[in-house]
């Protein structure tokens, strides 16, 4: 065998023992005088793999591999041990996985809700003949490297370490810009609103990546966070933070998103959740290997929010906040409004590895508080179809049946009936507004001459529009309110003339799409002053499911309040308003 990849050798076969001891392991607790429940014979039971025969017939594996397949010596050995250590965990299940020192990395990072570069959002241009003209500094981030050395909104990026990049596709750009914590990137750019050249040197930083996108007030006393980061090592601090921040300005009910939120550390969404649940009541249960032995988690908040409280879910929902919207949902807490979430009941543990590389494992489910387990079958090993299809027996040529839970029945405090065996299904059903394809196209090219004019109106070189000039640094911070860069016919005539002379789009073209350019544009100009993040808000009114959420909140107020009577918290409701 050759030397090299005798390290990944190594680590494969100690994984193997790992396992095979693992799942030979007698278990620890037994219970004592238990009798069978019938007199047939045990099933023969199958010999137990040697780890000998194991580390024999990987290395002969290997051997051929590298005498006989037609790379030869460029064989990546990472990429072959690693597909061979996740294939073998996904036999187990679907959410175990293996990372290697780069990805344990990044893993790492992300968990801190944070992330190393210069903090800016980029974006490029395309002149009308379809060449690229250059990439744009769009935005940048409150602290960070980027924002600290002066880059604004419009800045056009001409090099990057004394590398032409005008006419670089945004790929490569954005390749030169990232970069370890402590580099630099030293970048010419060209100011949108002289035309001069300055040079700027960035030191690559931590860049905040927040797991709350957003929290402002939506409505007089609605407040609305969107929890849509995933739950890491912040979360429970931002959250904290935006309700004191909400409160201060009048908030008396709660809309919390937690759309597309793909889940992450448990204990966060249980202090979370614990934040609207009476002393006592259980948040979760987990089930471990020892399967007599359950963990329940409980809240311990002496002086919980009495507020109503709308959560938004869609399919991209998993994990912890599943965890958290089934809680909410089984202690009728909270009215869950949206998609039937994704049904992820699996819970992974780090097992750091030799080399850097570190094992995610599955070392246990979790049952909601009324005892459903909302994982979404696996037992056939068809990753594909998990993913795609909800799981075993999902097709998706049904799509309403398809996203329905299938498991078993249990009950809410209040007696309502949930299912387990796929997700969490919303007590209000709101599917999202949806486009066709060739509309998303259509959309698509005008992104151009929209960025294009918008350019224009933030440095006042559209004449008649000086209102809209927006050539300072970023304010952050800030929730928009409603006469802040409004679009009028005046504006929106405007762009339809640059378009079609410049563009050559016709007028059926721009005005088939009239209120997608107005947001498009007012989104530009509010990211020019108040950033990414506070842009966001622009296009809340047409999100189809958050304005029902709005308008759900009686309702939402309604079961907390009968919730609490039937629980002794609270008054009991009036018998006029069930």
């Amino acid at each position: 065998m050759k030397n090299r990849p005798h390290i990944y050798l190594s680590l494969f076969l100690s994984l193997t023992m790992l396992f095979t001891a693992s799942a030979y392991a007698q278990n620890p607790v037994a219970v004592k005088d238990a009798k069978p429940k019938t007199t047939a014979a045990a099933p023969e039971k199958t010999a137990p793999v040697k780890i000998e025969t194991i580390e024999s017939d990987v290395a002969e594996a290997l051997s051929v591999i590298e005498d006989s397949h037609f790379v030869g010596k460029d064989i990546n050995y990472n990429n072959v041990f690693k597909s061979s250590i996740d294939g073998m965990l996904h036999t187990l299940d679907p959410h175990s996985n293996y990372f290697d020192a780069k990805e344990f990395e990044q893993f790492r990072t992300d968990q801190s809700s944070r992330y190393f570069g210069i903090g800016a959002t980029i974006g490029d241009l395309t002149a009308p003949d379809g060449t690229m003209v250059a990439t744009f500094i769009r935005a940048t981030f409150d602290g960070a490297p980027a924002h600290r050395a002066g880059l604004r909104y419009g800045d056009k990026i001409v090099e990057v370490n004394g590398k032409d990049v005008l006419g670089k596709p945004y790929s490569e750009v954005r390749d030169l810009l990232r970069g370890p914590r402590g580099t630099s990137a030293k970048l010419v750019v060209e100011r949108y609103g002289t035309g001069e050249h300055e040079t700027v040197e960035i030191i690559r930083d931590a860049v905040p990546q927040p797991s709350i996108a957003e929290a402002y007030m939506i409505r007089p006393g609605v407040g609305y966070i969107a929890m849509t980061g995933g739950f890491n090592q912040t979360t429970y601090d931002e959250f904290r933070t935006a309700m004191a921040k909400l409160k201060r300005n009048g908030m008396t009910q709660l809309i919390l998103d937690l759309k597309d939120n793909g889940g992450g550390l448990v204990g966060h969404a249980y202090r979370v959740a614990s934040t609207f649940l009476e002393p006592g009541q259980t948040v979760f249960t987990q089930k471990g290997r020892i399967q007599a032995i359950a963990e329940r988690y409980t809240s311990e908040n002496p002086d919980p929010e009495k507020m109503p409280v709308v959560v938004l879910v869609n399919r991209n929902s998993a994990s912890a906040s599943e965890i958290l919207a089934g809680a909410l949902q089984d202690h009728d807490r909270a009215l869950i409004v949206g998609e039937t979430t994704f049904g992820k009941g699996l819970v992974q543990n780090p097992f750091v590895l030799d080399y850097g590389s570190m094992l995610l494992l599955t070392i246990a489910k979790y049952e909601t508080p009324s005892g459903r387990l909302i994982q979404r079958d696996y037992s056939n090993g068809d990753l594909y179809s998990y993913y795609t299809k909800g799981g075993v027996g999902r097709e998706d040529n049904d799509e309403e049946e398809s996203e329905a839970p299938v498991g078993p029945e249990s009950k809410t405090d209040m007696g309502r009936t949930v299912y387990g065996g796929g997700g969490i299904e919303p007590d209000v059903e709101v599917k999202p507004n949806m486009i066709t394809a060739e509309r998303n196209r259509a959309r698509a090219r005008l992104n151009n001459p929209i960025f294009d004019f918008a350019l224009g109106l933030a440095y006042g070189k559209i004449p008649g529009f000086e209102n809209l000039r927006v050539d300072r640094p970023i304010r952050f911070e800030y929730d928009i309110a409603d006469d802040d860069f409004v679009i009028d016919d005046k504006v929106y005539q405007a762009f339809r003339k640059h378009a079609m002379n410049k563009y050559k789009f016709s007028a059926a073209q721009i005005d088939a799409e009239k209120q997608y350019v107005e947001r498009s544009l007012r989104a530009e100009l509010v990211t020019a002053a108040y950033g990414t993040t506070t842009s966001y808000q622009v296009f809340k009114d047409y999100d189809n499911q958050l304005m029902k959420a709005i308008e759900l909140l009686p309702r939402a107020k309604q079961l907390a309040t009968e919730a609490r009577a039937k629980t002794g918290t609270g008054e009991r409701p009036s018998p006029n308003n069930r």
